[in-house]
C-alpha cells in the first residue's frame, strides 16, 4: 500500500489483513479457554498444557527473525498468502495430533508465521497513511486480534467443549484459508524491497533502541498473559465462579483488549514517549488490584476485562520500532510480535512456578505487576543510555 489508495481499497485491505490477526489471535487464545478437555483428551494434567502455550509462543520467537532475514526481498503481499498458508497447515494438523507432545510440536509449527505475519501487515498498513496516524492504522490492523479476543476465542471455546476441541483449531485453519484469499484480491502488490538483505534485517538485532523497545514488550506485557494464562482456574478455583461462565470471562477481556488498543494507539500518535511509560504504571496498577479482585466472582471478572487494556501497549511499542529501526523495518516490526509471545512464554512460566509454590491463583496478579514494573525500568534505562551522547557531544568539540 505504499501507492495511493482511494478510502474504499483502503479499508479492504485493512480488514483481510485484520481477518488474519482474527485467526491468529483465536488460536493464540483459545487453548485457555479449553486447556481441561485438552488435558483429558490427550491423558496429561491440566497445568501440562501450558507446555502447548509456550510451545506456540517460541514457535513466534524463532519465526519471527528467521522469515524476515530468509524473506527480506520478497514482495510483501507474496509473503502475507504463505504465511498465511503455513498457518492454516499448522492449526489443521494441531487438530489431527493423536498425541500430546506431537500436538505440542504442531503448536510450535502454527506458532513461526505469527510474528512475521504481524510485522509486515503492521507495515503494509502504516505506508498507507500519514506518519501521525500510524498507530492507528497498525491498531486497525491488530483489531482482528482483539476482536478474536472478544468473539473467536469464547466462541471457539464453546464449540471445542461442546463438540470437541479440534474443531476450534479447524475452523482457525479455515478462516487462514481465507485470509490468503482475501489478501490476494484486496492488499494491492508491494514492491520488491531492493535494498533489503537478511543482513541489513538481521542488523536490527544488535541496535541498542531497537533491542531495548523489544524488552520493554517482552518483560513489560507479560504481566497481562501471567493472568489471563490462569485466568480460568483462578476465578473458578478461588472465587468460586462455575466453569459456564468461560466464554464470558473471554468477551469480558476481549472489550478491555479492544478498548485498550485504541486508547493506547491515540495516546501513542499524541505522544509515544509520554504514552509507553503511562500504559506501563497503568498495568502495574490494575494487576496489583487484580490480586485481590479475584477473591470475588463480580470483581474478579471486571477486573480481568481492566487487566486486558495493557493491549494499548502494542501499538505504541509497533510504532516506536518503526521509529528506531533504520532499513531493518521488517526484522524489527516482526521481533515485535516474537517479543510479546515471549511475554506470553515467561508471563505463563513465572505464574505458573508461583502457583506450583503454594501461593494462591490471585498471585498471578502480583507477578504480572512485577513484571509490568520491569519493563518500565528497561524503558527508562533506555532512555537513559539514549540520552548520555548527546550529553558527551560538547565535552568532545
Amino acid at each position: 500500500m505504499t501507492a495511493p489508495l482511494s478510502s474504499s481499497r483502503r479499508r479492504l485491505a485493512e480488514l483481510a489483513l485484520a481477518l488474519g490477526g482474527f485467526s491468529i489471535g483465536t488460536t493464540e487464545f483459545v487453548i485457555m479457554g479449553l486447556m481441561p478437555r485438552i488435558a483429558t483428551d490427550l491423558g496429561v494434567p491440566v497445568e501440562d498444557v501450558g507446555y502447548a502455550i509456550s510451545s506456540y509462543a517460541l514457535g513466534v520467537v524463532v519465526g519471527a527473525p528467521l522469515i524476515s532475514a530468509l524473506a527480506a526481498r520478497v514482495p510483501r503481499r507474496a509473503l502475507l498468502i504463505a504465511l498465511m498458508l503455513i498457518f492454516a497447515c499448522g492449526n489443521i494438523a494441531s487438530a489431527l495430533a493423536t498425541d500430546f507432545w506431537t500436538f505440542v510440536g504442531l503448536r510450535f509449527v502454527a506458532g513461526l508465521p505469527h510474528g512475521a505475519y504481524f510485522g509486515v501487515a503492521a507495515l503494509v498498513a502504516a505506508a498507507a497513511v500519514k506518519p501521525n496516524e500510524r498507530a492507528r492504522a497498525v491498531a486497525r490492523v491488530m483489531t482482528g486480534l482483539t476482536v478474536a479476543i472478544l468473539i473467536g476465542a469464547p466462541l471457539g471455546t464453546w464449540a471445542g467443549n461442546q463438540f470437541g476441541w479440534m474443531v476450534a483449531f479447524m475452523a482457525v485453519g479455515g478462516i487462514a484459508l481465507l485470509t490468503a484469499l482475501m489478501v490476494r484480491l484486496w492488499v494491492p502488490i508491494q514492491p520488491v524491497q531492493t535494498h533489503a538483505s537478511p543482513l541489513r534485517e538481521l542488523s536490527a538485532l544488535v541496535q541498542q533502541r531497537v533491542l531495548f523497545t523489544l524488552g520493554i514488550a517482552c518483560i513489560g506485557f507479560g504481566g497481562m498473559f501471567s493472568v489471563f494464562s490462569y485466568v480460568m482456574p483462578t476465578l473458578t478455583e478461588q472465587a468460586g465462579m462455575s466453569d459456564h461462565y468461560g466464554p464470558l470471562v473471554l468477551a469480558v477481556f476481549g472489550v478491555g483488549t479492544i478498548l485498550g488498543m485504541f486508547a493506547g494507539a491515540r495516546l501513542a500518535d499524541r505522544d509515544l514517549l509520554r504514552a509507553i511509560p503511562a500504559i506501563l504504571l497503568w498495568c502495574v496498577v490494575t494487576q496489583t488490584a487484580f490480586y485481590w479482585a479475584a477473591n470475588y466472582v463480580v470483581p474478579g471478572i471486571l477486573f480481568v476485562g481492566i487487566v486486558g487494556t495493557a493491549m494499548a501497549l502494542g501499538p505504541a511499542i509497533q510504532t516506536r520500532l518503526m521509529d528506531v529501526a533504520g532499513d531493518a523495518q521488517t526484522m524489527a516490526a516482526s521481533m515485535n510480535h516474537a517479543a510479546f509471545n515471549m511475554a506470553n512464554a515467561l508471563g505463563a512460566y513465572f505464574a505458573g512456578e508461583v502457583i506450583r509454590m503454594g501461593y494462591d491463583w490471585s498471585s498471578t496478579g502480583l507477578v504480572g505487576a512485577v513484571m509490568a514494573l520491569g519493563g518500565l525500568l528497561i524503558f527508562w534505562l533506555g532512555r537513559l543510555l539514549e540520552r548520555r551522547p548527546a550529553r558527551n557531544i560538547p565535552s568532545e568539540a
